[in-house]
């Protein structure tokens, strides 16, 4: 791509949407938290501030910038950093549970930090020493990374054209990224690009860097305030210290996939839980009952009560498969080997698959037991659909029940990568 190619793709991104919002610098550290109770205590803290204001924000388009500060002071954003760096090293069934409480309250914000969270991961197994204490300092500080991964127009999500090469003496970074979550609101954005090896190797680049840009263009129907929009580099330089590998984490067995994936399936049963406590909300609040029924509350319809019961089955269901799947991956992280992490991934997968039928099933019935008025838009009850279905195509929840068919089936080891 040439230089004026990159400005016309930059300028069309900026016609399609808006720059990026201005995020402050830090005025102080974050809080460190100290302990997997402590980040559940918090977590639930800020999970009550956040649903008050989830269905203007979804309705609006409102990006949260000031509740995502909130949240990467309150240290939850640091959680997985290692405890020989100072961090808390919390266990992966509570950053499960972490996301899943968020969730719950606004999946939109819950899925913000998932690729912070990937790119922690990828700095423990892969940085070295002096890359970890300085970029695990900067998260312990509060700095938030950001995602520029996937492109479109390519044949696969994870075919790249954005490259990394040397010119001049100079490392320079070319490329356009889309579904960039996380990036709007980052302190640092981290780039996907194939060095002239053909290696996948990931770029950490501090915001205010020259030929970088950011530009609030996503506008897809649910999720609606990730921010997950266009991420361009034009000729950004950058050192070998800005540079860790991506293709060496997979060439042995480690549990950074299921680790990106748990994440991603705790924000789907967040969803399920949110859409399950709105139902009972509701119903209790405003259903009526049926005519044919001689009853006084729509709550005491036969009908709604087996549909509650049988949701509430599920999503307790999908709640106990998160943390089987947590302890699993905690399994392979401390001791990470063929089996251990097979054994994660697919446990992953089966929560990721269970989850989004939860979250679907649950947001479907919310609708269907609140009757016609439950879909005025004042309410907002709609959001739980659309971000279920949303979220779930970030990758086929089909292809889960492959993998973990043929795991059970044929003993066939799931494969190694970012989706399962």
């Amino acid at each position: 791509m040439t230089s004026d190619d990159r400005t016309l793709h930059r300028q069309a991104a900026l016609v399609a949407g808006r720059p990026a919002p201005h995020i402050a610098p830090r005025r102080q550290p974050a809080h460190r938290i100290s302990s997997d109770a402590e980040a559940i205590a918090i977590a639930h803290d800020l999970a009550k501030d956040f649903a008050a204001g989830a269905v203007a924000r979804d309705r609006e388009r409102k990006l949260p910038i000031a509740e995502i500060e909130r949240f990467s002071q309150s240290g939850l954003w640091a959680i997985t950093v290692p405890k020989d760096y100072g961090g808390a090293g919390v266990s992966t069934a509570t950053l499960a549970e972490v996301t899943a409480i968020i969730s719950a309250a606004d999946s939109s914000i819950g899925q913000i930090p998932q690729n912070h969270f990937y790119m922690v991961e990828a700095l423990r197994l892969a940085g070295t020493e002096e890359q970890k204490a300085h970029y695990f300092g900067r998260i312990l500080d509060g700095d938030r990374l950001g995602n520029a991964f996937t492109e479109i127009g390519t044949r696969t999500p994870v075919d790249f054209k954005t490259r990394i090469v040397a010119r001049d003496g100079k490392l320079l970074l070319n490329g356009q990224k889309f579904y960039a979550t996380g990036s709007l609101f980052a302190h640092i954005v981290v780039a996907v690009a194939k060095d002239d090896r053909e290696r996948v190797q990931i770029v950490f680049i501090d915001r205010a860097t020259p030929g970088l840009a950011l530009i609030d263009d996503w506008s897809s129907f649910g999720q609606r305030s990730t921010g997950s929009g266009t991420v361009t580099f034009d000729d950004v330089e950058v050192s070998p210290f800005q540079v860790v590998d991506h293709d060496v984490v997979f060439e042995r067995p480690t549990p950074m996939g299921p680790l990106a994936q748990i994440v991603h399936a705790a924000v789907q049963v967040g969803i399920a839980r949110g859409a399950l406590a709105e139902t009972i909300s509701y119903v209790r609040a405003y259903a009526r009952p049926f005519f044919e029924l001689d009853i006084e509350h729509g709550y005491e319809d036969p009908h709604s009560i087996h549909a509650v019961g049988d949701v509430s089955i599920r999503v307790h269901a999908a709640n106990a498969l998160l943390v089987r799947a947590g302890h699993l991956l905690d399994a392979a992280t401390a001791e990470p080997n063929d089996r251990t992490v097979a054994a994660a991934s697919i446990a992953v997968a089966e929560v990721k698959a269970y989850g989004t039928e939860a979250a679907q099933l649950a947001a479907n019935k919310l609708i269907e037991l609140g009757g016609a008025r439950s879909t005025l838009e004042a309410y907002g009850l709609d959001r739980f659909w659309r971000n279920a279905r949303t979220h779930s195509l970030h990758d086929p929840v089909r292809w889960k029940y492959h993998h973990i068919g043929n795991y059970y089936l044929n003993g066939l080891l799931p494969p190694r990568h970012g989706a399962i």
